[in-house]
């Protein structure tokens, strides 16, 4: 864990941010920067500790910015309008690197979404990038193409700037409360089709808020000039398949996939990188979906 820095964050807000932001604000100076639409949530955070202001990286000119020890970057735009996409994660990348230059390093999250589908292969941070999501339907058509130009600003600006970078390049990442299996949790709950990759089994490596928070301060150490780029997953491959099967088992809904082409398909990716800068992940797949269960629906848990 971090303690007694003083860190800005962005994305701190969404599915992945959320959780790391309030852990880290148990020992450090946490300052969440974003548009804070919703009151209630801006509330929830400080009422977390974690200090807010209210910024949005789409603007030409941010307000003035707190001096900090370290930047996380975990703001996305996914609104499939290319010119919004495009301003917020990469243009807005750049005005947050500018303004926070100062600062000792920073960690940019970016996703294993950005290399190019080759089925079940393992990806190293060397591999070809691609659209990677182009195959999941109209929700994701800027998804990856943004996401890799977001790279290669976040490695011009480490360059520029003298400003040490870790791009790390995130797969399923989830928490006790939020995450693409609780999705599919909500989802079986509902009654509906989990829809899979006819390519099956749909194999990725979900990373538990948890190991996050416990890598930030290696991925940080990590960070120089050119920028460090690494693969950031959960040691454990394991399937949506998989992950709905012992869903339903916990909680005895009924399952139904439903195999499909438009869908994501696999992305597994190799650790190597990972785990000589920062170690290995704790947590289980199982045990995290069981804790996420007892979380979000404990009336459901068998016994």
């Amino acid at each position: 864990m971090l303690h007694d820095t003083k860190i800005l964050m962005t994305g701190a807000t969404g599915m992945v941010g959320r959780p790391i932001a309030t852990q880290l604000a148990r020992t450090n100076e946490v300052w969440a920067v974003g548009r804070f639409g919703d009151p209630q949530t801006q509330a929830a955070m400080e009422d977390a500790g974690v200090r807010t202001l209210r910024a949005d990286l789409a603007d030409t000119d941010l307000p003035a910015l707190p001096e900090v020890d370290y930047v996380l970057n975990f703001a996305v735009s996914r609104t499939n309008d290319w010119g919004v996409d495009l301003d917020v994660n990469v243009d807005g990348l750049a005005a947050l690197m500018y303004a926070c230059r100062g600062a000792r390093a920073v960690l940019h999250c970016s996703t294993t979404a950005v290399y190019q589908p080759d089925g079940h292969r393992r990806f190293a941070e060397g591999d070809p990038l691609g659209d990677n999501h182009r195959g999941g339907g109209d929700m994701f058509q800027t998804y990856s193409i943004s996401k890799i130009a977001a790279e290669a600003m976040a490695r011009s600006c480490a360059r520029r700037l003298n400003l040490p970078t870790t791009i790390a390049r995130l797969n399923v990442p989830y928490s006790d409360h939020n995450g693409w299996p609780a999705y599919l949790l909500e989802a079986m709950l509902a009654g509906q089709p989990v829809y899979v990759h006819e390519d099956s089994p749909s194999q990725y490596q979900p990373i538990h808020a948890d190991d996050m928070v416990a890598m930030i301060p290696a991925l940080l150490d990590a960070a120089r000039t050119p920028a460090t780029i690494v693969n950031w997953a959960g040691d454990e491959i394991s399937s949506i398949e998989e992950w709905c099967s012992y869903l339903a088992e916990l909680t005895g809904l009924d399952l139904k996939l439903v195999p499909t082409a438009y869908t994501l398909s696999s992305v597994t990716c190799d650790l190597t990188r990972m785990h000589e800068l920062a170690g290995h992940t704790q947590v289980t797949w199982q045990d995290g979906l069981a804790r996420m269960v007892q979380a979000c629906h404990p009336e459901l848990l068998n016994g």
